[in-house]
């Protein structure tokens, strides 16, 4: 015991003899004259951010919500988005606006998921609002932080005494971080003069509805122009939403090639809300089909692909002096009508009738001396049949004066039957 103290009182003295290093006051004086750096607020908004980043994933699932419903829109809602409103499952916003002329707007409330952004809103004029609706508001998108949705379409119905409105705009999803929205119109208020105009509301992220899933596809399938790459799926509780790319030379040659290519839940066809597709870079096009919400209880998801578009080489001539108006010919499996053929002033006009989704391709008239192909197409008319079936009229003009013996078809563009599946995991 008396050695370790004799060993501490040492290491006592040792210390008490040590001095500061002969810089360090100098290096003291010269750290109180400066001032004191300041953190960018930019910085501290990037900080801020990733730390927002991290809490909720720039994604609309991190919180469960239950909000209130939002009234007096019963007549205009139906299926899922009456069900998810009657659940309380909306935003109430309720702030009026005055467009001009009398006439007042109220965004009622919101309903927001990652897919996409509803408005409900009312326009009200005691003098009308049947020509104030379509003359003062035209919405165009919402802007925010981080935001710029555009707008995707609506509905809305009027009142019998005809003084308002009551309607829904579809806008793309807005940012995460968006506490604030600003909602763009255009409108004709005075003198036929076009005007614009905004309308701030506030909006709480937080209350945005849960991300049922996200899941990649990544399948592929061969048409017989190219091939459609199935990407990703992105299921809300307001929508569903498969995006993909394809590659397919005669794709803008029917009038819908996405309309048979079914989503299928638990064995049944989830119903259709929309699609849109655009064109990236030569005959590359993205896509997207949108579909209902999902059912709660999912147990097996499924794309049917039953019919897109196709192609068939016929070389096929048709004499046109033995035509009857009501009996098709036949041309590669699709029904053809040649109605008349007429002389007009330097040309020839064939008036034809096929199905909605059939494209003749190279066309000819004449003979076996001279053919003489197609110069334009005029008078498309879309004709319902009584069994309710779309047929599509036009006329085909060729510059000729001489009355044709054939009509000569290389090829056809049509809705072919595919029926290929594809199995989209859900676990």
């Amino acid at each position: 015991m008396n050695e370790i103290n004799k060993m501490l009182k040492e290491e006592s003295k040792r210390i008490n003899k040590m001095g500061a290093p002969d810089e360090l006051e100098a290096r003291l004086k010269n750290a109180v004259r400066q001032k004191p750096k300041r953190i960018s607020p930019m910085w501290k908004i990037a900080a801020i951010a990733v730390l927002l980043l991290f809490m909720v994933g720039y994604q609309y699932n991190a919180f469960a919500y239950y909000g209130k419903k939002i009234l007096g829109f019963d007549d205009i809602l139906s299926g899922t988005l009456k069900d998810l409103n009657d659940d309380g499952m909306g935003q109430v916003v309720d702030r009026s606006y005055h467009l001009g002329q009398g006439t007042t707007i109220t965004i009622n409330g919101v309903l927001t998921d990652e897919n996409r952004m509803i408005v409900y809103y009312t326009l009200s004029n005691p003098n009308g609002v049947d020509d104030s609706y379509e003359n003062h508001f035209n919405p165009t998108e919402i802007t925010g932080f981080l935001t710029k949705a555009r707008y995707e379409g609506g509905r809305a119905l009027i009142n019998d005494e005809k003084t308002e409105i009551k309607g829904q705009m579809e806008f793309e999803p807005p940012s995460a971080f968006s506490k604030t929205l600003t909602l763009h119109y255009y409108g004709e208020l005075v003198n036929g003069l076009a005007t614009s105009g905004k309308l701030a509301f506030p909006y709480e992220p937080n209350e945005a509805l849960e991300t049922k899933f996200k899941q990649s596809i990544n399948k592929k399938i061969k048409v017989d122009k190219g091939s459609v790459s199935f990407k990703s799926i992105l299921a809300t509780p307001t929508l569903t939403v498969i995006n993909g790319t394809m590659s397919v030379a005669n794709v803008d040659r029917i009038s819908q090639p996405l309309s048979e290519i079914e989503l299928l839940a638990n064995g049944n066809p989830v119903q259709v809300r929309g699609s849109g597709m655009s064109s990236s870079f030569g005959d590359r096009f993205t896509f997207n089909l949108d579909y209902d919400a999902l059912p709660k209880d999912l147990t097996s998801l499924q794309l049917h692909i039953k019919e897109f578009a196709g192609y068939k080489r016929v070389n096929q001539s048709i004499p046109l002096m033995k035509v009857v108006d009501d009996v098709p010919i036949q041309v590669g499996g699709q029904s053809l009508w040649i109605k008349n053929v007429s002389k007009a002033s330097n040309s020839i006009e064939i008036k034809i009738k096929t199905e909605e989704s059939v494209m003749l391709d190279e066309v000819f008239i004449g003979d076996e001396a001279q053919k003489v192909p197609l110069l334009t197409i005029k008078n498309q008319d879309m004709i319902k049949e009584r069994n309710g079936t779309l047929m599509k009229e036009r006329t085909l003009r060729f510059e000729t004066d001489k009355i044709p013996e054939y009509m000569y078809i290389e090829g056809i563009h049509y809705m072919k039957g595919y029926d290929k599946r594809i199995d989209i995991p859900i676990d």
